[in-house]
């Protein structure tokens, strides 16, 4: 213990020289054997090569450890590259070397940029997969995938996966606004329809959604498919019911026009209701006046025209005989003829008898005024051909008297009017074969196709039509009877010449004045007067086959053709007083 503590203060400066001189010195002191100190030395060398030997064996380790942090190192920067997407970084050397302290020391920089820059990938990962899922959550209707934080993939962190995530987001983001847009569009047209039709906008709208309010901001409002799906239903209710109430509103107008105008109401009274009358023949698209559809003024309509019904029960006989009057006047311009008298006393009857109600007399008495609306729009066409046949044949008449006129070629003042018109006279008379020809075939056919027989005024047409081609024909044998004479008279003044020797002037031929005397039916030559009486079986209209049925056929006329341009030239010669169409 004693030689313990005299050592100690020269441990620090002891060699393995000195100390194995001092144990030399201690065993000589102390007398061991050269085999006992053989012995301890053999003992303390074993020492000393358990101690290098322990010392070797920690090197390795250390040694090992540092070769596998280095390995890790490597590792871990391959797969911070590869997660990143880089294929080299530029803090690498491309042939490392020096120990492998020095190379961890080089790569332990790298590694530290490397987890810098996966870190902040991994939140801009987590950023951008955040909103694609607050998006989707939006669009899906489940606003609780937006509380929970996506999952990173850290295995692929590469821009190019970013990008993809970031194009996705894109995507989405473009929905959101169109979805919005769509929104937005919807909630305007619901507040435009709920103005017009007099309901509550806010209601409506958040029975769809409660974030659809006008409260709420533009982006938190809901874009979900139900929300969309719920709106373009609602949208659709509303316009389903806007046109229901404007029908509706539209009878009503028309229903109280029509009773205004039976019973001659006033203009103040009228107007009081022009907001109901205003959107008569208005679209459904057109009416955007806010309550111009509310439930209220449709009953005030309702009301109101209950009242004129009421009221019109009141004045039956006025109203009754102004539908009446409706009908004679459709009859009228249709030249149908009925008997007014007998009507109207049959209305009266009906209405002092109570054996007929009210509205179900206006309803017949509507019922025939469309019927005779009918059946005059079908005679249109051949009424129209009429017109300008009765017209033609007027022009005919006159272009007779222009034509028996001697001063017609006088310069007197309005002449050369009377020129223009003949010449246009005998153009439409030239056409008045083809006319009457054409008023036949659709006669016919509308006979057919009713089953009556075509009269006008009274008058079966087609009797009209035979009797007008019968005169005519009489006509062109008169014409050329009178040519006939002049022929002869000429021959005879021929003869008287070679007789005597001198040519005595020509006497006028002994005309017979108007054809026929006087002109039939109101024409100078068979024109058709405006009103005829005419029998139905006169001129052969009608004829009766063997199985006993009536055929609704005229007799073909027998002559349509103009006459010759020999005969216009002897007209116009002016010896001869009957008119001819060149």
């Amino acid at each position: 213990m004693a030689v313990t503590e005299a050592q100690n203060p020269l441990l620090g400066e002891n060699t393995c020289g000195s100390l194995l001189k001092k144990l030399q010195e201690i065993w000589d002191e102390v007398g061991e054997s050269d085999e006992q100190r053989d012995k301890m030395l053999l003992q303390l060398e074993q020492e000393c090569l358990d101690v290098y030997k322990r010392k070797v064996e920690q090197a390795a380790k250390s040694r090992a450890q540092l070769l596998q942090a280095l390995s890790d190192a490597k590792l871990e920067l391959s797969s911070l590259l590869s997660a990143l997407g880089e294929k080299s970084f530029a803090g690498i050397p491309e042939n490392p070397s020096g120990t492998i302290k020095e190379q961890l020391a080089a790569i332990a920089p790298v590694l530290e940029q490397l987890w810098q820059q996966k870190e902040e990938r991994i939140k801009e990962f987590s950023d951008v997969q955040s909103q694609i899922q607050q998006i989707c959550g939006e669009i899906a209707g489940n606003l609780n995938l937006s509380d929970a934080s996506p999952a990173v993939d850290e295995s692929d962190l590469s821009l190019k996966k970013l990008d993809e995530y970031q194009s996705e987001l894109q995507e989405l983001q473009k929905e959101k606004s169109e979805r919005l847009h769509k929104v937005l569009e919807f909630v305007s047209t619901v507040h435009d329809l709920c103005a017009v039709l007099g309901m509550d906008f806010f209601s409506t709208v958040t029975e769809v959604h409660p974030s659809l309010n006008d409260s709420t901001g533009v982006q938190s409002k809901s874009i979900s498919n139900d929300t969309l799906a719920r709106l373009a239903k609602t949208v659709l209710t509303l316009k389903e019911d806007k046109k229901q109430r404007l029908q509706k509103l539209q009878e009503l107008a028309s229903q109280l026009i029509d009773l205004w105008n039976l019973m001659d109401t006033h203009p103040e009274e009228r107007s009081l209701f022009d907001h109901v009358t205003c959107n008569m023949s208005a679209s459904v698209d057109e009416v955007t006046v806010p309550g111009a559809l509310a439930l209220d003024l449709i009953e005030q309509a309702e009301v109101e025209v209950e009242r004129l019904d009421q009221l019109k029960a009141s004045r039956m006989k006025e109203i009754a005989f102004k539908k009446q009057t409706e009908l004679e006047e459709i009859f009228a311009r249709a030249h149908v003829e009925i008997d007014p008298d007998a009507a109207r006393e049959k209305i009266m009857a009906l209405i002092d008898s109570g054996n007929v109600e009210p509205a179900e007399l206006l309803a017949d008495m509507d019922n025939q005024i469309a019927k005779a609306k009918e059946e005059a729009l079908s005679r249109k066409d051949i009424l129209d051909k009429v017109e300008k046949w009765m017209s033609a044949c007027e022009e005919e008449s006159w272009l007779e008297d222009y034509n028996r006129d001697d001063n017609r070629y006088n310069a007197s003042r309005g002449a050369h009017l009377n020129l223009k018109r003949a010449e246009k006279a005998r153009i439409l008379v030239n056409k008045i074969p083809a006319l009457v020809d054409t008023l036949v075939a659709k006669t016919r056919a509308w006979e057919e196709d009713h089953g009556m027989s075509f009269t006008y005024d009274g008058v079966p047409l087609l009797a009209m039509l035979d009797e007008y081609a019968m005169l005519r024909h009489e006509r062109e044998e008169e014409k050329r009877r009178m040519r006939d004479q002049k022929k002869h008279h000429e021959q005879r003044n021929t003869e008287q010449e070679a007789i005597f020797g001198s040519r005595p002037s020509p006497g006028r031929p002994v005309s017979s004045g108007k054809v026929g005397g006087t002109r039939a039916n109101g024409g100078a030559n068979g024109t058709p007067n405006r009103r005829l009486s005419l029998n139905a079986h006169q001129n052969g209209s009608r004829s009766t086959t063997k199985d006993g049925k009536k055929d609704i056929r005229p007799v073909a006329p027998v002559n349509y053709v103009a006459i010759s341009k020999e005969d216009a030239a002897s007209h116009v010669s002016g010896t001869e007083p009957i008119p001819a169409s060149p």
